[in-house]
């Protein structure tokens, strides 16, 4: 797939039907007609209400007005904060949420529960019994930093492999895409990079002045690859998939997700897509479909849940939720998301379609590595402590069973750090790192 970028409107069609397109300012490209209509005030604010969202319809409005009214000196001032405020709205709901009450709904189960005869254990204790993983060599990066080891290693990269083939036998192109992006971009598809519940790390130091943010996904990757494109309608749907490393400052004091369930930094893959208005909820539900597909081959048992309002992000209108149980915790945990954006992306990101109609963004998790690996070792454990491989990705490892590493044993040692100054106090710290390997 080629895609095109450049400061002017390109005039040639390129050979995959994408072009290049200034379209107007996002100011302009904002639904006005929408959110300044008296008639849909109300169902603005009760939307926002119920997705527990921080926009505020009666602000815009104010400042809509005064915008109109305003003289060409004033414009530019009451622009930016009418902008910045708009901005905030979340994308209008499907209409079938209304009837959830803000709870999860069931759409289905698959799979079947296996019965054992023993208790099976936690991921943490048996990737501890077989030295797998390391989570205590966090030194810098805080407590939710890990190490897969030896055949854990060797699974995350099976599980990228085989979920890549299998994305790209359903038609997705592959593409690879930055981890450091603009504020901006992550901004422009529904995140918050400046709130004190943000998941988003921002770059400091030397970087500071450039704005830039740790990607948290790389559906905000390949949406800055898609920025200010256009493509023909006969061209679409258009398909993406994308390896990355995903950021997110998430915290958790529930007892199950520590270890590599809730993680700062992970591998995933990533589906998008790009399609016509008409196509987008059919296009969610095979996203949803390549999902279910996936973990079922791995041998789990799902339960696929279509989220309230109350679990979307400012950027979905619809978003189904795709669970496993994991019998060492004895819960149910999410292992992967799909969510229709409808042209909440498009609009801010300039996305089109012929004649400048916003096209919409589809997203969904094909696999995030460590909650999979987790639900797999919990999943197909034997009494003895050694987990079976998945059959579909035994061709990938070249073993069908996880056991004892091969690596040399790797023992912590303690170093005395120098004091460290401020201007109330002195403080000491003594820290583990990774060290001596016996």
């Amino acid at each position: 797939m080629t895609f095109v970028f450049g400061s002017v409107i390109r005039r040639k069609i390129s050979p995959t039907g994408l072009r290049l397109c200034r379209h107007s300012s996002k100011f302009d490209r904002l639904n006005w007609k929408y959110l300044s209509d008296p008639q849909n005030t109300s169902d603005i604010k009760e939307n926002i209400s119920r997705r527990k969202g921080v926009g505020n319809i009666d602000e815009v409005l104010h400042l809509k007005s005064k915008y109109d009214c305003a003289n060409a000196d004033e414009k530019d001032v009451i622009r930016k904060r009418l902008l910045r405020e708009a901005l905030r709205i979340p994308n209008v709901s499907h209409s079938s949420l209304n009837q959830n009450e803000g709870s999860p709904v069931e759409v289905k189960k698959s799979g079947t529960r296996k019965k054992y005869d023993f208790r099976p254990a936690s991921f943490e204790i048996l990737s501890k019994r077989w030295s797998l993983t390391r989570t205590d060599s966090s030194v810098y990066t805080g407590p939710r930093s890990y190490y897969l080891l030896d055949q854990l290693a060797d699974l995350e990269a099976a599980l990228v492999d085989y979920a890549v083939d299998l994305l790209q036998s359903r038609g997705f192109r592959l593409v690879s895409v930055p981890d450091v992006l603009p504020r901006e971009i992550i901004e422009d598809c529904g995140m918050d990079t400046r709130g004190v519940r943000s998941q988003v790390y921002t770059l400091g130091g030397d970087l500071a002045d450039q704005d830039l943010c740790l990607s948290g996904t790389a559906e905000m990757g390949i949406s800055f690859l898609l920025k200010d494109q256009k493509f023909q309608s006969e061209d679409l749907p258009r398909r993406i998939a994308a390896v990355s490393r995903c950021y997110r400052a998430e915290t958790s004091k529930i007892s199950e997700e520590k270890g590599i369930y809730r993680v700062h930094q992970f591998t995933k893959v990533e589906m998008y897509g790009v399609y016509l208005p008409e196509d987008s909820a059919q296009g969610l539900l095979d996203f949803r479909d390549i999902q279910e597909e996936f973990f079922n081959s791995l041998g789990l048992e799902l339960q696929i849940l279509d989220m309230p309002e109350c679990e979307l992000g400012a950027q979905a209108q619809r978003k189904f939720d795709i669970e496993a149980y994991f019998p060492g915790k004895d819960m149910w945990g999410e292992l992967s998301s799909a969510s229709d954006c409808t042209d909440y992306q498009s609009r801010r990101l300039n996305i089109t379609y012929d004649s400048g109609r916003f096209a919409h963004t589809i997203n969904g998790t094909a696999c995030a590595i460590p909650r999979t690996i987790v639900a797999i070792m919990e999943t197909h454990q034997c009494k003895d402590g050694t987990v079976l491989v998945p059959k579909c990705l035994v061709p990938y490892l070249g073993y069908d069973v996880i056991a004892n590493s091969r690596l040399p044993k790797i023992t912590p040692f303690k170093i005395k750090r120098k004091p460290v100054k401020s201007n109330t106090q002195n403080s000491y710290s003594e820290e583990q790192l990774s060290g001596s390997h016996k």
